[in-house]
């Protein structure tokens, strides 16, 4: 079982507060995650249930637990706004701490204390099957089968491209719950390029997971055993730990499976390093399965080198025309376009950065903040991410938000900078508060670009330039996700690029341009999927009309340098200027 009492004795701390985090999970709360660390204010792991958020304190202590600890529980459960605190301890509590919580529970204040004996209690009443919340579709059950082929007729490797919200990380996994099926004592290895993506990994992991089965995180904080690997069916580990791993040991332990998530990073030389020492999809090698949502690489790597045969490649249009993901009302708004500083360019030819130089006025946060204000009656249960540029205009565009009063806004950053930084505490708090909803909007600058679970975020606004395609489309893809009550997400976008407006029409004519798609016959509901250009004051069909004469060669213009000339000046139409 993955919980007993020579575990938990020998694994870590923090090996510890993942343990329970995973048995929250499995007894049906909802946002459970892992919160702590130092300057934890007394949290360790925040879930909830029924809408009421517990409190989870893990104390991996030598000693059991005293009264100090008690107070302090109660104290973090007011700061995180939890409603019933629990403190679970490796090794018990001593007889003061047992006779406070007798007094509280007289008081009517509900402290729980669980000890080791109790979490395996816990964990022994958890069915045998592993649950499934959501019914496989089509098209993941033809790329789970793709995957169970490859991985049985000896092929060595696969690939998978499936846009973000559409479940590549739930196709890995069921296809590796029904490998295990075929063999309980198959080792997986899945593999990540940052911490946070490795712990959300796991996280969505341990729903695929019988209570028989066990889980561990290798990185730079936690570095299990040797008998430890040997004991769990998962590792989840950083890739620049293995590759130092590897360069300095010639023991590795063996697997059967390796997974990438993100893997549109593996042409990198630290992953070549780890597939040369493992020899990873090739003959008597163990399998290789690469997952992404966003398979282009600058450095233009094929994938397919890597990974071999695709065996599901769904993008975001696609998605979006079959009703696999949610449908999208796109709003390119063009009220920043100078067109007095355009009068007498026709014919010269221009960079982008030059052109959106002369092209944008300044930035326009308060046209911004009012057109979300109107935008929020929209949607039902409105949830919203703003991606900012810096860290102050987060902060700014925060504080005009929560003066209008319509929402309750935070900024989320993990960059310091000018003066700010935030904690990892802070941060968690935020999520939390996000997930929860008492927090329905974030002013972001880092956040949520790759590998980061967000709830049913039916909003979003883009004020943040990006030149990289790949983070664009992530960014697009935190609201696409499918969920109950959702007819849509609306995209409010004010970045000033020309660019960004290559991608929308780009967007635009791939949703409409497909002689199989009859718009009068919508795959899942009634409201399609749009781009519009718009002013603050309503549709405006002459700038579009004014972008497509220039913007002949999309797929140019989002592939130019900044100091590429690949725009001609056309002339301006008689009604272009408003």
């Amino acid at each position: 079982m993955f919980i007993d009492k020579e575990g938990i004795k020998n694994n870590s701390w923090q090996s510890f507060e993942r343990l329970i985090c995973r048995l929250a999970q499995a007894e049906g709360f909802d946002g459970a995650r892992v919160v702590g660390q130092s300057n934890d204010h007394g949290a360790d792991i925040i879930a909830s249930r029924n809408g009421i958020r517990w409190l989870f304190q893990a104390k991996h202590w030598k000693k059991p637990v005293g009264v100090e600890v008690i107070d302090e529980t109660l104290r973090a459960a007011q700061i995180y706004k939890a409603k019933v605190p629990v403190i679970c301890a490796s090794n018990g509590f001593d007889t003061k701490a047992i006779q406070h919580q007798n007094e509280l529970l007289k008081n009517g204040i509900n402290i729980q204390l669980w000890d080791v004996d109790t979490l395996i209690e816990h964990a022994k009443r958890l069915g045998e099957g592993v649950p499934n919340k959501y019914p496989i579709r089509e098209y993941q059950e033809k790329a789970i089968q793709g995957i169970l082929n490859a991985y049985l007729n000896g092929s060595g490797k696969a690939l998978a491209v499936l846009a973000t919200g559409m479940g590549k990380t739930f196709i890995a996994a069921e296809s590796i719950r029904r490998m295990l099926n075929m063999n309980s004592e198959l080792k997986v290895l899945v593999l990540a390029h940052t911490n946070p993506l490795i712990y959300q990994l796991e996280r969505s992991f341990w729903r695929f997971m019988t209570k028989e089965q066990k889980s561990l995180v290798w990185n730079g904080y936690e570095k299990p055993t040797t008998e430890e690997l040997r004991d769990s069916n998962f590792v989840f580990a950083c890739v620049d730990t293995i590759a130092e791993h590897i360069a300095r040991y010639d023991e590795f332990p063996k697997f059967d499976v390796i997974i990438v998530d993100e893997c549109h990073h593996a042409g990198s030389q630290t992953y070549r390093s780890v597939f040369r020492k493992t020899d990873a999809g090739k003959y008597n090698g163990p399998f290789l399965l690469g997952l992404t949502a966003t398979p282009w690489r600058p450095d233009n790597v094929d994938l397919s080198d890597i990974f071999g045969e695709t065996v599901v490649c769904i993008d975001m249009v696609e998605g979006l025309k079959k009703g696999f993901l949610a449908n999208v009302d796109y709003r390119m708004y063009t009220d920043n376009i100078n067109w007095d500083a355009l009068r007498n360019l026709e014919g010269q030819s221009f960079t982008p950065k030059q052109i959106n130089r002369t092209l944008f006025i300044d930035q326009w946060d308060d046209s911004v903040v009012y057109e979300l204000k109107r935008t929020w009656l929209e949607q039902h249960n409105p949830r919203a991410i703003v991606f900012c540029g810096t860290i102050d205009h987060a902060n700014i565009m925060t504080a005009k938000l929560n003066a209008l009063g319509f929402c309750n806004a935070a900024a989320i950053y993990s960059n310091s900078g000018n003066g700010y930084s935030m904690t990892q505490f802070e941060k968690n708090r935020i999520l939390a508060d996000f997930a929860d909803g008492i927090v329905n909007v974030v002013c972001t600058v880092d956040i949520f670009n790759e590998g980061l679970d967000v709830p049913d975020v039916n909003i979003l606004v883009f004020q943040r330039v990006t030149h990289s395609r790949r983070i664009f489309i992530q960014q697009l893809g935190r609201g696409l996700r499918i969920a109950e009550d959702k007819d849509k997400v609306i995209v409010l976008d004010f970045v000033s690029d020309i660019r960004r407006f290559a991608a929308g029409i780009e967007l635009k004519d791939g949703l409409e341009d497909d002689e199989n798609y009859d718009k009068r016959k919508p795959t899942r509901i009634s409201l399609p999927n749009k781009v519009t250009f718009k002013k603050v004051t309503g549709d405006d069909p002459e700038t579009e009309k004014f972008l497509r004469v220039w913007l002949d060669d999309i797929a140019a213009i989002e592939a130019s340098g900044e100091n590429t000339s690949v725009l001609k000046f056309p002339p301006i139409f008689e009604n272009s200027k408003v």
